[in-house]
């Protein structure tokens, strides 16, 4: 036999060896052997069972949610609809509120047009921004234009001071009288002007000082200084000096002048000696334009002067007194009322009015309208107090435009609200302010400077 034919039973003999072995191992021994098998094999075939159950189930399951999800589907004329019941967002149903790309619009357009505007300033009058040529002028000669607007600024701020002082003192004499009236029937508690029954008490720590122990020169020099006009015998007081914040007060000092007399010089001034012509030949169309120029870089300044004042100066004030009371101005820019812009922006002035002047009037048997028209007489008459002396002529243009907020007032409150509101109280401001000063300057170029080239 060749290879082929031996090999051949040799491989029939390995495979019946294998399945003997096989067969012998599942071949019970005994037994005991045979029971522990049969139960193996049991639990096998009850796990399969189990096995086969749950996929029965999970295949069930699976047929269900696809037979639900089926019943849920929108149906064709649904899955082809692209159209719903819907306003435009500009619309005032539609509840769309969110104009904040708008908003930023605006101000990229705002910036652009200004810079626009800057541009062409520099090319027509180019660079005349220079503090050395206005500090020179001031003092080689004192009365020659432009050094005319320094006279009258250093004018300005000398009445200021004086008009403050004045305010200053008239709050300390009610405030002593009205302590001493109370002193008088024994009052044993004074909430008014915050007193307290002896002249030195503690109250969480800090002496409170009472009448009469307040009627001392220190007292009398910190109520002068500090930044308020409505005098207390005891004032709020801060914990200490923040060097940090009083640093960036005092940097804001310093660049907001430089800015506010640079932009005047490079801005201002060029624009209101154009307009002397326009205002001779009462030419109504170039007046308007020269009103609407001179609108921007003016409010610009007010808004400047604004900041630099009620915000720079006078943190940089109270945090060198430590001076607790810090609001000076509210959100007037929110204002949607003449009257809640008078009585926010210049939060000093207005408890002054309130606590001095328009309650006194109220409890003398004045009506409200009376009181209210009473304190508007006394800031008009205070605003053209600090331009008319400066300029040394008398033209009531700042009192007219004072006395004119009353009708301004009544109107914005009775027929605009929301932000037809706020907007009317912007343009007044955006508008008024040039309005006066134009007045004001060719009234003093025609007093001064046409009589003497006549």
């Amino acid at each position: 036999m060749d290879g082929s034919g031996v090999d051949r039973p040799i491989t029939r003999r390995r495979r019946a060896t294998v399945s003997a072995g096989r067969g012998a191992t599942l071949r019970p021994l005994d037994g005991g052997s045979a029971a522990a098998c049969q139960s193996l094999a049991t639990a096998a075939r009850n796990s399969r069972d189990f096995v086969t159950k749950q996929n029965g189930l999970q295949a069930q399951s699976k047929t269900k949610s696809d037979k639900r999800k089926r019943r849920n589907e929108p149906g064709v004329a649904a899955r082809l609809s692209c159209h719903q019941l819907q306003e435009s967002l500009l619309s005032s149903g539609s509840g769309y509120s969110n104009y904040r790309g708008i908003l930023n619009w605006c101000v990229v357009m705002l910036v652009l047009s200004n810079a626009r505007l800057f541009l062409e300033n520099l090319l027509k009058y180019g660079v005349l921004v220079d503090p050395i040529q206005v500090v020179s002028l001031f003092v080689k000669d004192p009365y020659s234009w432009p050094a005319a607007c320094l006279v009258i600024v250093g004018s300005v701020f000398a009445l200021s001071t004086y008009t403050i002082l004045f305010l200053k003192l008239y709050s300390y004499k009610d405030v002593n009288r009205w302590c001493r009236e109370l002193s008088t029937v024994k009052a044993k508690k004074l909430v008014r002007s915050l007193s307290c029954p002896t002249e030195h008490h503690m109250t969480g720590g800090n002496q409170q000082v009472c009448y009469p122990g307040n009627l001392t020169i220190r007292d009398l020099y910190y109520f002068a200084l500090a930044p308020t006009l409505c005098y207390e015998l005891n004032f709020p007081r801060s914990p200490g000096i923040r060097m940090s914040f009083l640093l960036r007060r005092l940097f804001e000092m310093l660049f907001f002048t430089q800015l506010l007399v640079g932009l005047t010089q490079q801005w201002m001034v060029p624009i209101i000696q154009s307009s002397m012509k326009p205002l001779e030949d009462m030419d109504l169309s170039r007046m308007m334009e020269r009103l609407l120029r001179l609108a921007v870089p003016n409010h610009l300044l007010w808004l400047m002067f604004f900041y630099w004042f009620f915000h720079s100066s006078m943190n940089f004030t109270a945090e060198l007194l430590q001076f607790g009371d810090r609001q000076f101005y509210n959100d007037w820019w929110n204002s949607e009322t003449v009257t809640y812009f008078w009585q926010n922006w210049n939060i000093p002035v207005h408890k002054w009015c309130l606590r001095h002047f328009y309650k006194p009037l109220l409890r003398k048997g004045f009506s409200k309208i009376a009181s209210q028209s009473a304190v508007f007489f006394l800031s008009a008459f205070f605003h053209e107090y600090l331009v008319s002396v400066p300029l040394r002529m008398f033209r009531l243009w700042a009192f007219m435009g004072m006395m004119a907020q009353l009708p301004l007032a009544w109107i914005v409150g009775r027929f605009l609200r929301g932000n037809y509101g706020n907007a009317a109280v912007w343009m007044s401001l955006i508008i008024g302010q040039p309005f006066a000063v134009l007045m004001y300057v060719h009234d003093y170029y025609v007093l001064h400077y046409r009589q003497e080239t006549d």
